[in-house]
């Protein structure tokens, strides 16, 4: 009697385990067919044009991009568990394995590509400052040293500023650019400074519009990549799909989709291992 008390409660320990790994996180590794499980991928929740939440859900070029590679890897949109990534973060996140990959304006440097592989890169962006629509007095990188400028922690952008582009400048770090933008147009900041195809999202907003503009100073080139963890087959397949995505037309489309509303004049698809520096 006894030894059957044990068999029974030894079934109901197996019958437990068992159903606990068939109830899994569902996340899955190496991009393989989606199989109903999820795929996590990092974007931007603040940057209207290229990655922004909204109440109505995700929108910008990177969703765009980041639900085209999805697809080719085999999950549908409503399989991706979209998780925000801010600059500070993105090489954390991607170690920690929080997500299978970013696209959240991730410039290519040799720094990062010491920590994170990237795929592509999939646009050419330029370094840029937005300022106020009656402010004349930002003509040259050299102007910026008198000024008080905002980027973002952990942004490629802040580090230019402070290593070649205006090491004089006041340059203040905000968590996020929609922080920069509140003190530019509280006068806290005299420009805000980082991509001009993150500036063009912004300038572009109905509530903006008319009270900002760009500056057109173009200070680097910034390579946007998808950041996938050291090592991860990812890398290859996602370069694969970002082939197809310019070949088929897609790339083109989301670009005027997202970018023609603000006029931003962007460069053409850049070649998978081009990254011009």
């Amino acid at each position: 009697m006894k030894l059957r008390k044990v068999t029974a409660a030894s079934a109901v320990v197996l019958a437990l385990a068992v159903s606990a790994t068939a109830c899994g996180s569902g996340k899955k590794d190496g991009g393989a067919s989606g199989s109903g499980k999820k795929i996590a991928v990092g974007i931007k929740f603040d940057q209207p044009g290229i990655g922004q939440k909204t109440p109505q859900g995700y929108s910008g070029f990177d969703v765009d991009v980041a639900e085209y590679v999805a697809k080719k890897l085999g999950y549908a949109k409503d399989q991706i568990e979209w998780k925000e990534s801010k600059s500070a973060d993105r090489e954390s996140m991607l170690s920690r394995g929080d997500v299978d990959f970013i696209v959240a304006s991730y410039s290519i440097t040799p720094e990062r590509q010491k920590k994170v592989d990237f795929a592509g890169p999939y646009l050419l962006a330029h370094q840029d400052v937005l300022v106020r629509a009656d402010d004349a007095s930002i003509k040259s990188t050299a102007d910026l040293n008198s000024k008080k400028l905002c980027s973002v922690t952990g942004s490629t952008s802040a580090q230019n500023v402070k290593d070649k582009l205006a090491p004089q400048a006041n340059l203040q770090k905000y968590p996020t650019y929609s922080a920069c933008l509140s003190g530019l147009q509280t006068k806290a900041i005299d420009a805000l400074t980082t991509d001009d195809s993150i500036l063009a999202g912004y300038a572009a907003q109905a509530q903006f519009k008319g009270r900002f503009k760009l500056g057109g100073l173009k200070m680097t080139n910034e390579n946007y990549g998808i950041g996938v963890k050291k090592g991860s087959d990812l890398k290859g397949k996602i370069d694969k799909a970002l082939q197809a995505m310019v070949a088929d037309g897609s790339w083109d489309k989301a670009v005027k989709a997202n970018f023609g509303p603000a006029g931003y004049q962007n460069e053409p698809a850049p070649k998978i291992g081009d990254v011009k520096s």
